[in-house]
């Protein structure tokens, strides 16, 4: 499978972009839809956040059953990948006293903070690997080592993989560790996630930097935001990793014109095609990954 890659879809994110995208999926008929759309159009995985009904991200774990349910019940071959990502904001007081936390704060236990995966048993989930000046305002995500060790070895007791999101080069760093300690199972998955402020550049370097302290038994997908999307599906094939696409992380398909998942998929796919690559089917991502379907 060398000359083959798989491509992830994260369909609707977390961030701010329900008033900028009309058509951005919000509900959980919305968000199962796109991401059933996304594996027909060659996704082998859709990353999953959910969302009230007027935009705004939440961490209801009915929200995510209907979701997965959906998914699950259309019959269509996707591997699930959700978020754990909520629940570790934490919006650092502006007055005098810092530890007067500001509107943005939503902190919840870790292992609350995986009850989504726990409970619905997705075949991969993320697992933001470390703390990180998130955006550039006044708002921290946080993710200590103590509790990354935490969620992992929960993780790897009930048969779900981490997707190691890497942010930073300290946050491959940490994820690399889990993996020298024994918290990840064979082979480790990590997600190099760049050009969101303050985190890594959406650079060559950034990525060739991550690379040199993964493991050697590593596999990863990358991805860019905003306009670097596409230039970056390139960008990660060439260097050995599997492309991220979808509306999470840019909402555009070329300049003013907004995009539907499964056509950032569909054009990914041409970039990888063009490259002299093929896609990888779910199943083959399994067997590359060696997952666990569960349900």
């Amino acid at each position: 499978m060398d000359n083959k890659v798989f491509v992830t879809c994260a369909v609707t994110g977390s961030g701010d972009t329900a008033s900028k995208h009309p058509n951005l999926p919000k509900t959980p008929e919305q968000i199962a839809n796109a991401s059933i759309e996304a594996a027909k159009a060659g996704a082998a995985i859709a990353h999953i956040h959910v969302r009230e009904e007027d935009g705004t991200p939440s961490r209801r774990l009915e929200l995510y059953k209907e979701v997965v349910d959906r998914i699950r019940s259309s019959g269509t071959d996707v591997i699930l990948n959700l978020t754990t990502g909520m629940g570790g904001d934490l919006d650092i007081g502006q007055g005098n006293n810092p530890l007067e936390f500001g509107p943005m704060t939503d902190m919840a236990n870790v292992m609350e903070r995986i009850a989504n995966v726990e409970q619905f048993l997705p075949e991969i989930c993320t697992l933001d690997a470390g703390t990180l000046n998130f955006g550039d305002s006044s708002v921290i995500t946080v993710n200590t080592p103590n509790d990354l060790r935490k969620a992992a070895k929960k993780l790897k007791d009930i048969k779900v993989k981490p997707e190691i999101e890497a942010f930073d080069l300290g946050n491959m760093w940490f994820g690399s560790q889990l993996y020298k300690e024994g918290l990840l199972s064979d082979p480790p998955m990590f997600q190099m996630c760049l050009g969101i402020p303050w985190g890594a550049p959406a650079t060559t370097l950034a990525i060739q930097a991550m690379k040199d302290i993964m493991p050697k038994e590593g596999v990863w997908s990358g991805f860019a935001i905003s306009k670097n999307e596409m230039p970056f599906v390139a960008q990660t094939v060439l260097l050995g990793g599997n492309p991220r696409v979808g509306l999470e992380d840019n909402l555009y398909l070329s300049k003013g014109k907004l995009a539907t998942n499964a056509q950032l998929v569909e054009k990914a796919i041409r970039i990888v095609d063009e490259l002299g690559y093929s896609i990888m089917t779910p199943s083959e991502t399994r067997e590359k990954l060696k997952l666990v379907k569960h349900k």
